[in-house]
């Protein structure tokens, strides 16, 4: 396939990215009864389907939706994927809950499939964050699931931005230490590596589970543990992860400045070595 980007594919057909595709009674557009992934494309090629398509399927049964067709998810991403091939972008695909009720009832249909392609800039070498007045609830129903709510990302982004920054950084209910909009935060304080854990309410992403992993496999001194949102204060370092960021360097937490240390340099590094020795690890 060629031509303009993004490339959608829709519930088995390629369409116009500009045209109607999506029925107004699905259940994701007012109520956001839907999961999704984003994954990386690298060179044409994207990286974890495995383990993308997995958190799927949880966040699918979390939120009480139908088993996944994960064939026919595969079958869009080949779609999207085919032709010219995307240097670097971004593969999203959704799963909703197909028409429903104009209510939050959800009626027993069939699921809606979606999955778009689109190129976008390679990330920067480091970037600020900024702390938000608002809170992750640890105890939410959808605590841990990567569905299409994502309203609330939306303006902590929005704010975010216009300070100047790339990610904004939520705190739980609880006062501790959370995630980011669409990343996971991390600190090194002492030379240990220290992530908040998932009942802290975040969402577990995709490049958090590898940096663990891997760290672990490098003998690099990494966990999981509880942290107080003031660690941002005092950490020695830290750094960002997500499907499209891989390790990213924070240089700044609002007007706290950081260096590029060699504990989140050797991580950064250490990921490229290793995505690039297995697509899907």
């Amino acid at each position: 396939m060629t031509g303009s980007l993004p490339r959608v594919w829709v519930n088995g057909d390629l369409v116009d990215a500009a045209a109607p595709s999506i029925t107004a009674l699905d259940h994701a557009v007012t109520v956001g009864d839907g999961v999704f992934e984003t994954a990386k494309i690298d060179r044409g090629r994207p990286f974890a389907l495995s383990r993308h398509h997995a958190r799927l399927e949880r966040s699918a049964s979390g939120l009480g939706l139908p088993a996944v067709d994960l064939a026919l998810v595969t079958k869009g991403i080949d779609a999207v994927l085919d032709g010219e091939p995307i240097d670097f972008g971004r593969l999203r695909y959704s799963v909703t809950g197909g028409i429903g009720p104009l209510g939050s009832d959800r009626a027993a249909g069939e699921l809606t499939y979606i999955v778009v392609a689109a190129t976008q800039a390679r990330p920067p070498a480091s970037g600020k964050v900024t702390v938000v007045p608002w809170t992750r609830n640890e105890r939410s129903a959808v605590a841990g699931l990567k569905t299409t709510s994502y309203a609330e990302n939306v303006v902590a982004l929005a704010r975010a931005r216009a300070l100047g920054a790339m990610e904004a950084v939520f705190a739980n209910t609880r006062g501790e230490l959370c995630e980011c909009t669409g990343s996971n935060i991390f600190v090194v304080v002492g030379g240990e590596v220290l992530t908040p854990p998932e009942d802290s309410g975040l969402l577990a992403g995709i490049t958090r589970e590898l940096v663990l992993e891997w760290a672990a496999d490098a003998a690099v001194p990494i966990r999981e543990s509880a942290l107080p949102l003031d660690v941002l204060r005092t950490a020695d370092e830290v750094f960002i992860t997500s499907s499209t960021k891989d390790v990213l360097p924070v240089h700044a937490v609002d007007d706290r400045t950081l260096p590029v240390g060699p504990v989140t340099a050797r991580l950064r590094d250490l990921f490229r070595s290793r995505a690039e020795q297995d697509l899907d690890p």
